[in-house]
């Protein structure tokens, strides 16, 4: 007996089988199939050949793969008994729950005491299917690894993609060509990490980001994980995440993964992109205020550091405003006796040397001015020199010869107490003071990694969240150390890196798009000198590179010039202007014909209007620009394109007239998608802004 089961959107299909009342395979993920489709025979087709050398017959590579199968390669569930004994199941189907868009999956294994579920869903919008797997047992049984449900990657994939990086270097694509064997990636860090973002792309022989076939992973969870892509000796491939090996610590009776977002695409890494991008947007983040637009930002950390006075900070926050900012962020200093970050996380009490008469007469004076205010915290840290590990140094995790991080631990989250005594802190602050914004961090790796503590750091955010929902909630992990649509279910904003060089945020934010929207992502004009590369950017650049996103300042507004303020008020007006259809606008990476030219197209999702950001990194190998090919126009429609200020455009280098330096200029899509556009010559480390209109 064959059992069948699929899922469909107007892009997709998956389809999964079993026989013999086995855990199902995934025999095809990709374009939508035809409704009278026979999925009896599309089990059948899957089946490989059997030669020599082999088995009789094939190990099914299952959504679960069991090693009591004769699966030969990485299984999907280990773990053992109470008292240390393996455990290797046989699952067996015992029941379903199908919808038009939904289906779970129980299977038992009476002799061992299990039963597994896989959970499947797919969203006919966002084009995202979710997938998750859970495992319980009559009594407690300790975890060693659990996937989620197993997807196939294609046989015409040369090569996968995945993500990492370090600090201030956010985001980097590795390219891993497809051989014998596994790509085993594991981020034992304890929080989602810089070096290893939960991500996965497989482009299909030929894939760019505009054209081709490719799929997308990406594991929402904010502790450490693991991804498995493998070949099989039979050439199959498989792709499993989950969380990190041995990540559970205690024995349980039931274990269950963070969700797999999965998808397929026809129109290349773009597809994927945008599908992650209105998936996070729209089914995921909940913002206190959805009506409200994005406010511009202006967070003081690199204006004072940890220098508070009140009359400083005021000034700051008058030119703040003068410039267009509507939400003022005060960073870290404010509490404790934080004169540095060797001393007081944890002791989240005003420090009244700092804040004679509290907090409420910077508070007033922002609100004055038209923003609202918003403020640090680092709720799962506490540095030995401080009130509360004197009084409590058992809520500290690990051990007592550790290796700190900026001289601090992290606390338990685990602990119900340590949950209880930041809440009390936290909701002190928050409900005593007119405050709509946390920016919240996490600035060091755990000791070890413990599934216990992110499942408390949640916990922690839920509660604050109910209790205070006006609140907005950025997640900052050193910039871009917990990223993931885990953390996002319950923040509203990440800080994509540390680093506000504009030239690294533009190859960053480049790259995290095919994850990330616009409104989520934080982007901050930084200062002229940039306190993490020592580089310095003319404002213009600086400016537009945060206009990419949700836009800010980093900075100390008084070393601005005139001429430097004129530049930052205009962009910051140019985006206030648009960020209504940005906010739901589709991030397009392009295919650049010149590798220093990094190029999007931000636009509407009718395809209506769209503004392209095309930044110089470096010289280029060639004398003159080469065209930039633009993406998901319509062919045959006309559109009115134009270039702002073509006056920034050198005049000694820049001498010739290219169309576009002289004024707007109407063409097809196809043109624009097929030729391109001539831009005219640019200085590295500059930007060319190009708004277009359907007419």
């Amino acid at each position: 007996m064959i059992r069948t089961w699929s899922l469909h959107d107007e892009r997709q299909s998956l389809v999964l089988a079993a026989h013999r009342e086995h855990l199902p395979e995934v025999v095809y993920f990709g374009p939508r199939l035809p409704d009278d489709e026979n999925l009896d025979t599309l089990f059948d087709a899957y089946g490989l050949d059997v030669t020599g050398g082999m088995l009789d017959a094939n190990p099914e590579l299952s959504i679960c793969p069991e090693a009591t199968r004769s699966f030969p390669g990485q299984p999907g569930l280990i773990m053992r008994d109470g008292d240390g004994t393996p455990i290797l199941p046989k699952f067996c189907f015992e029941s379903e729950e199908v919808s038009e868009n939904h289906l779970t999956l129980t299977f038992r294994d009476d002799d061992h005491r299990l039963t597994y579920q896989a959970i499947f869903s797919i969203d006919p919008k966002t084009h995202i299917i979710e997938a998750r797997a859970a495992v319980e047992a009559d009594r407690p049984v300790l975890l060693h690894w659990l996937s989620t449900p197993v997807f196939p990657a294609p046989q015409l994939s040369d090569e996968l993609i995945d993500f990492a990086g370090r600090w201030c270097g956010e985001f980097q694509m590795n390219t891993t060509p497809w051989s014998p064997g596994i790509r085993y990636r594991e981020n034992r860090t304890g929080r989602t990490g810089h070096e290893h973002f939960p991500g996965l792309i497989v482009p299909v022989r030929g894939a760019t980001n505009a054209q081709g076939q490719a799929y997308g992973f990406h594991y929402g969870w904010s502790g450490g994980h693991r991804m498995v892509a493998e070949e099989l000796p039979d050439g199959r491939r498989q792709i499993q995440f989950g969380q990190a090996a041995r990540m559970e610590r205690e024995a349980s009776t039931r274990f269950e993964t963070a969700p797999l977002y999965a998808v397929f695409s026809a129109d290349g890494i773009n597809g994927c992109a945008v599908a992650f991008q209105r998936h996070l947007r729209d089914r995921i983040v909940a913002f206190p205020k959805p009506d409200r637009a994005r406010p511009v930002h202006y967070n003081c950390w690199e204006a004072v550091y940890f220098n508070h006075n009140l009359p400083e900070l005021k000034d700051i926050a008058d030119r703040a405003a003068a410039l267009g900012a509507e939400r003022f962020v005060l960073d870290d200093g404010w509490f404790g006796q934080r004169d540095d970050d060797t001393s007081s996380l944890s002791d989240w009490e005003v420090d009244t040397r700092k804040y004679p008469d509290g907090l409420d007469p910077l508070i007033k004076h922002v609100h004055s001015l038209g923003m609202t205010f918003g403020i640090w915290f680092e709720p799962e840290m506490i540095n030995p020199d401080s009130s509360i590990h004197r009084a409590h140094p058992e809520w500290a995790l690990g051990g007592e010869d550790q290796i700190l991080g900026r001289q601090q631990k992290a606390l338990n989250m685990a602990l119900p107490e340590v949950r209880e005594f930041l809440y009390e802190r936290m909701s002190t602050i928050l409900a005593g003071h007119d405050i709509d914004y946390i920016k919240w961090d996490h600035n060091r790796v755990l000791p070890m990694p413990d599934a216990a503590q992110t499942r408390g750091s949640y916990a922690l955010i839920d509660r604050l969240r109910q209790d205070f929902p006006h609140v907005e909630i950025e997640s900052c992990a050193s910039g871009g150390g917990r990223i993931d649509f885990g953390i996002l279910k319950r923040t509203q904003r990440v800080w994509l890196s540390d680093s506000n060089d504009a030239l690294e945020r533009l190859r960053i934010q480049h790259n995290a798009a095919i994850f990330l929207p616009m409104a989520v992502t934080g982007s901050h004009v930084g200062p002229r000198v940039c306190h993490t590369s020592g580089r310095v950017l003319d404002i213009q650049f600086r400016a537009w590179v945060a206009a990419q996103r949700h836009m800010g300042f980093e900075m100390d507004p008084r070393e601005l010039t005139p001429e430097e303020e004129t530049v930052l008020r205009e962009v910051t007006q140019w985006w206030k202007d648009n960020r209504d259809w940005l906010y739901y606008a589709d991030i397009l990476r392009l295919d650049s014909p010149d590798p220093s030219v990094i190029a999007e197209q931000q636009q509407t999702s009718d395809g209506s209007r769209f503004v392209v950001f095309a930044g110089k990194t470096d010289t280029s190998s060639q004398i003159a620009p080469r065209p930039l090919r633009l993406t998901r126009l319509e062919a045959d429609a006309q559109y009115r394109v134009e270039l702002r200020d073509t006056a920034t455009a050198p005049a000694t280098l820049s001498r010739g007239n290219p169309a576009l330096k002289q004024g707007p200029i109407t063409v097809s899509g196809q043109y624009l998608m097929s030729q391109g556009l001539s831009l005219p010559w640019s200085f590295p480390q500059s930007m060319w802004v190009i708004e277009g209109h359907k007419l």
